[in-house]
């Protein structure tokens, strides 16, 4: 049958129409993405398995996850990942630093960290107004995301309660106040530093009231607990476990001061699963190393410290103070177990700075340093207990790190995860892992956008062979960057590339829309 002429000519300008406007539709999709990260094995961060993809992103944001590896894209870069794990960055949900004074933050972009929690232990900028220190923040444009909490300590110096065991109405009324207005300028949750000044002297009836202005706000509480130590570590779980009626709590850096073996980390584990079963939403952040590292003046009495005149103290109550000071390093196991980190005695251990001085190594930390004199790592912890830690699911992964800390952790936290615990010891899977630093991270602070690998989030993202991950802090050279991430990317920007940083910063102020 003869086809009309005119009948041919609409239906081959039909099918022309729609070719050209399929391929103008394909062009213009794939021009959309600015980069494309192909043949990538994907560890998405749900603790899933696994599996090889393209991912591509636009702008900021991961744009389209494609599992069928045989089809091509066009993108404006390109990183062939044959070979390397592809995973979100890690958050860190316990760290420290001032990104107005060293926003690169290179010791976190070089083990993988993209997003730090700041605001740790109690002690937040003293700001009344936080939005406005956030603006200065995004101005400097920081290296790595940040998600801010108050801290209860500074509340309490900018409320004018200070060291005040009982606060007054009008006291309590005008931390409520801060409190408030910190979440208004967008912080997740408040930290608690229990074993500081002041928090020391707050007592149940101030931190409940303050819990429910988070709980109303849908944030988090995470806190240096009162007392890490073996004897009373439940007591001070108990303390925070009753807040955790009114918002979700969380214990950070949870370890057992002097306990040993796993069994005694069941105990706590234990306590915490008991809580979760009356309802109450409870987690912990863990860092693998066994020397917890703070001020020096964790070491004195609580009357030795502010707001007490400590040279007063040294006058009246001399004597007494190097007893409680001698009895207190050998319960720590002795001055060779306190490693000096800042100051002029730093990289030598208390027992060192005693032969030095030549005297007892009491009368060395009295007169010489002080009670705000150094910080310093001590090692106090066991490696079995803090282990069993690190497999309870409700455990996450910090570095309790900064810049200019001078212990290991800051600088390979998160790359001894993956060295230790899941090359070498194989105590966690990498898919276990990488949740733990990443999606149960999010899940607890409560980022929305950020610790997955799904179409939609927000492009952290990291390349890496797993056998190439290496911590290289020590004790002795803690400031060592960590080694072994091929790729960095923050907000869907390159920022280290074939191992090297280079120098982009992409971070930004994270804000909790408050309720």
């Amino acid at each position: 049958m003869k086809i009309p002429h005119a009948l041919f000519t609409r239906f081959t300008a039909l099918i022309l129409m729609l070719i050209l406007g399929f391929s103008c539709q394909r062009i213009q999709k794939e021009a959309s993405y600015d980069l494309l990260i192909k043949n990538a094995t994907v560890v998405d961060g749900t603790g899933s398995a696994p599996y090889k993809a393209h991912v591509l992103v636009s702008g900021d944001t991961i744009a389209k996850i494609d599992r069928d590896t045989s089809v091509s894209y066009a993108a404006n870069s390109t990183i062939d990942a044959q070979g390397l794990y592809l995973t979100p960055g890690f958050i860190d949900t316990h760290a420290h630093g001032d990104p107005l004074e060293t926003p690169e933050f290179s010791n976190f972009l070089s083990m993988g960290v993209t997003t730090i929690c700041l605001g740790q232990d109690g002690f937040s900028p003293e700001r009344e107004d936080l939005a406005e220190w956030m603006q200065e923040v995004n101005d400097k444009k920081p290296g790595v995301n940040i998600a801010m909490f108050a801290g209860h300590n500074t509340l309490r110096m900018l409320s004018g309660v200070q060291y005040d065991s009982l606060p007054s109405s009008d006291g309590l009324a005008k931390m409520e106040q801060l409190l408030v207005k910190s979440f208004e300028a967008g912080c997740f949750g408040m930290t608690t530093g229990l074993e500081y000044n002041p928090g020391y002297y707050a007592r149940s009836n101030e931190l409940n009231r303050l819990a429910k202005v988070v709980g109303a706000k849908d944030g988090l509480i995470m806190s240096h607990m009162r007392n890490e130590d073996d004897a009373y570590v439940e007591n001070s779980i108990r303390e925070l476990l009753a807040q955790g009626v009114y918002c979700p709590v969380h214990v950070s850096h949870i370890k057992v001061v002097y306990g040993k073996g796993e069994e005694r980390a069941n105990q706590i584990l234990q306590l915490l699963d008991s809580a979760r079963r009356q309802g109450i939403k409870v987690t912990a952040d863990f860092y693998p190393y066994t020397a917890s590292y703070t001020g020096i003046a964790i070491l004195f009495p609580d009357w030795a410290k502010k707001p007490h005149d400590y040279n007063n103290v040294l006058q009246t109550r001399r004597t007494e103070l190097a007893e409680f000071l001698k009895n207190k390093i050998i319960q720590r196991n002795g001055p060779e177990a306190t490693l000096i980190g800042s100051g002029p005695y730093k990289g030598k251990t208390l027992k060192q700075v005693a032969e030095e001085l030549n005297k007892p190594f009491e009368l060395a930390l009295m007169e010489d340093i002080g009670p705000y004199g150094a910080d310093g790592a001590y090692f106090i912890m066991d490696e079995s207990l803090q282990e069993a830690f690190l497999k309870d699911q409700h455990v996450m992964v910090c570095s309790d790190g900064s810049p200019s800390m001078r212990h290991p952790r800051s600088f390979g936290t998160f790359a001894r995860v993956l060295e230790t615990y899941v090359a070498k010891k194989q105590l966690l899977t990498l898919e276990e892992a990488i949740h733990k630093m990443t999606g149960l991270s999010a899940q607890t602070i409560g980022i929305k956008d950020r610790g997955l690998i799904q179409t939609g989030y927000k492009a952290d993202l990291l390349l890496f062979r797993l056998q190439e991950v290496k911590e290289n802090a020590t004790y002795e050279n803690p400031l060592q960057e960590a080694s072994g991430f091929s790729y960095v990317m923050v907000n869907g920007i390159v920022v280290k590339e074939d191992g090297q940083l280079n120098g982009e910063r992409a971070g930004r102020m994270l804000q909790k829309r408050v309720l």
